[in-house]
C-alpha cells in the first residue's frame, strides 16, 4: 500500500516536471518563431515581470488591505490573531531574511527563486480561507523569508534585462504593472462588500479563493521570463541571472552564495547607500500607512454609514490609480531626465504632506485602533468620503515617486551588485514597515502622522545628496558603479 501511494507520488512529481518542461519548449519555440532582438526580448521579460508581480500582488495587497477588517470581524473565538501584528512579523522576519536573500537568488537563480517564494504567497492568502492562529503567524513568517528572496531576484531580473538608458523606463513600466494589482483586487472588494457593515464567512471564503487562485497564475507566469545569455558581459562577476538547470558546480554555486553575502556587507556601509536608507526608511513607513492602516482607518469611520466597509476597495483602487499614473508618467519622462531624479522626489513628498495635512483633517484620531464598533469621533471636519478617496489618490501617486527613482537609482548606481544592493534595500524598507505595523497596535492617528512627516523631510534631503553627487560623476565621465 505505502509502496504504491510512493510510487503515484513519483509518479505525479515527474508528470508535473514534464508538464513545466513542455510549457517551457513551447515558450521557447514561440520565440524561435518570433525572433526577437535583444533588446526587443529584455523588454519582454521586464513586461512579464512586472505582469506576474500584478497577479501575485493583486491578491497579497488586496488581502493586506483588508486582512485587519476581516479579523475584526471573525466570528470565531479560538481565532486571536491580528492583522497588524501578522504584517509586523512578516515585515520583520522579511527585512532579516534580507540578509541571506542574495545567496539564495545566487545559488538557485531568479527565476526559481520567484516560482517558490510565489508559492508561499499564496499559501498565506489560503491560510484566511479557514483561519487560526498558529497557520496565520506560521504562514507569516515563511512569506517574510519569501518576500525577501522574491524582491531580490526582482531587483537582479529587472537590473540585468535593462542598461544606463533603459533603466528609467523599466523601472516606470515595471512599477505601474505592479501597482496595477491595488486596482483590480480591491475594485471586485468594492462590489462585493457594499452596503456590508459585517464580514460574513461566506464573503471571507469567496474573497480568499479568488485571490488565492490569482496569486498562483501570477507565479506560473515567471516561467515565461527568458534567459539572458547574450546579455552577460565575459568574464562578468555576477552570475545570479542564471537559470535553473546550468551545469556549475555546488562549489562554485557556494562560492557565488559567500561572495554575495560579503558584497551585501560591504555595500550596507558606504555612504551613498547609509543615505539612502534614510528615504527607504521613510518608504517603509509609509508603505505600511497605505497598504494597511489607512484601509483600517476608513473601515471604522461610522459616519461614513454603511459604505465603510466597500470604501476600503474605494480606497485601494484610488491607491492603485495613484501609482499606475505616477509610474506611467515617470516612466516615460525618464528618457529625458535632464533634470534628474530630484523634481520627481520633491513632487513626492509636496504630495504626501498634502495627503497626510488632509488625513490629519479628516480622519478620526483613534480610526487605526478603533474596535469592531468602530468610531463615531470627529476630527477637526465632518469625515469626508471624498477628501478620503483623494487623499489614497494622493498617498498612491506620492509613493510611486519615490519608488520608481529609488528602483532607478539603485539600477544605475548599482548595475555590477544589483543582488546585493537590492536586499539592502529591501532590508530597510521592510525593518520600518514592520516597525510601523507594531506600532499601529498603539498610535493615535496624529503621532503616525507626524513620524512619517519628519522622516519623509530627511529621507528627501539624503537622497538629493546622493543623486546630486551622481550627477557630478557622471559629468565628469566617472562609471556610476565607482561610487
Amino acid at each position: 500500500m505505502g509502496e504504491g501511494l510512493s510510487l503515484e507520488t513519483e509518479g505525479k512529481t515527474d508528470f508535473i516536471s514534464r508538464e513545466i518542461e513542455v510549457f517551457q519548449t513551447e515558450a521557447e519555440d514561440l520565440a524561435r518563431k518570433h525572433k526577437m532582438s535583444p533588446e526587443s526580448k529584455k523588454l519582454f521579460n521586464v513586461l512579464i515581470l512586472g505582469v506576474s508581480f500584478m497577479f501575485i500582488f493583486t491578491a497579497f495587497q488586496t488581502c493586506g488591505n483588508i486582512a485587519q477588517t476581516v479579523i475584526t470581524n471573525l466570528n470565531s473565538t479560538d481565532f486571536h490573531g491580528s492583522g497588524y501584528t501578522s504584517m509586523s512579523i512578516i515585515y520583520g522576519v522579511f527585512s532579516a531574511s534580507n540578509l541571506f536573500s542574495p545567496s539564495v537568488v545566487a545559488i538557485v537563480g531568479p527565476q526559481l527563486s520567484m516560482v517558490v517564494s510565489g508559492l508561499f504567497y499564496s499559501l498565506y492568502i489560503a491560510v484566511f480561507i479557514q483561519p487560526s492562529t498558529w497557520s496565520f503567524y506560521t504562514a507569516s513568517v515563511f512569506i517574510g523569508i519569501a518576500a525577501a528572496v522574491l524582491w531580490t531576484a526582482q531587483g537582479n531580473c529587472l537590473t540585468v534585462n535593462s542598461d544606463e538608458n533603459s533603466i528609467g523606463r523599466n523601472s516606470g513600466v515595471f512599477w505601474a504593472l505592479l501597482q496595477s494589482s491595488l486596482f483590480f483586487g480591491n475594485l471586485y472588494i468594492y462590489f462585493a462588500w457594499q452596503g456590508k457593515t459585517y464580514i460574513t464567512e461566506s464573503d471571507r471564503r469567496t474573497v480568499f479563493i479568488a485571490l488565492t487562485v490569482i496569486s498562483l497564475v501570477g507565479t506560473v507566469l515567471f516561467f515565461l521570463i527568458r534567459k539572458q545569455e547574450d546579455t552577460k558581459a565575459p568574464g562578468e562577476a555576477d552570475a545570479t541571472n542564471e537559470i535553473p538547470g546550468d551545469s556549475s558546480s555546488a562549489q562554485n554555486k557556494m562560492t557565488r552564495a559567500v561572495d554575495a553575502f560579503k558584497r551585501s556587507v560591504k555595500l550596507s556601509f558606504t555612504k551613498e547607500i547609509l543615505l539612502l536608507s534614510v528615504t527607504t526608511a521613510y518608504t517603509g513607513l509609509e508603505l505600511t500607512f497605505f497598504s494597511g492602516v489607512y484601509g483600517t482607518c476608513i473601515g471604522a469611520v461610522n459616519r461614513f454609514g454603511g459604505d465603510e466597509k466597500s470604501l476600503i476597495g474605494l480606497s485601494g483602487i484610488f491607491i492603485g490609480v495613484g501609482e499606475i499614473l505616477g509610474g506611467g508618467i515617470f516612466g516615460l519622462l525618464s528618457k529625458n531626465n535632464r533634470f534628474g531624479r530630484n523634481p520627481v522626489v520633491m513632487l513626492g513628498i509636496i504630495i504626501h504632506f498634502i495627503a497626510f495635512y488632509l488625513i490629519f483633517l479628516n480622519m478620526p484620531n483613534d480610526a487605526p485602533i478603533a474596535p469592531m464598533e468602530g468610531t463615531d469621533g470627529v476630527a477637526y471636519m465632518i469625515p469626508s468620503k471624498e477628501v478620503a478617496i483623494f487623499c489614497s489618490f494622493l498617498l498612491g501617486l506620492g509613493d510611486s515617486c519615490f519608488n520608481t527613482q529609488l528602483l532607478s537609482i539603485l539600477g544605475f548606481l548599482y548595475s555590477e551588485d544589483s543582488a546585493p544592493a537590492f536586499a539592502i534595500f529591501k532590508f530597510v524598507q521592510s525593518i520600518c514597515a514592520a516597525v510601523a505595523y507594531f506600532y499601529s497596535n498603539y498610535f493615535l492617528l496624529q503621532w503616525q502622522l507626524l513620524i512619517m512627516v519628519i522622516v519623509g523631510f530627511f529621507g528627501t534631503i539624503t537622497f538629493f545628496a546622493v543623486e546630486w553627487k551622481a550627477a557630478a560623476l557622471r559629468a565628469r565621465g566617472s562609471e556610476y558603479s565607482s561610487i
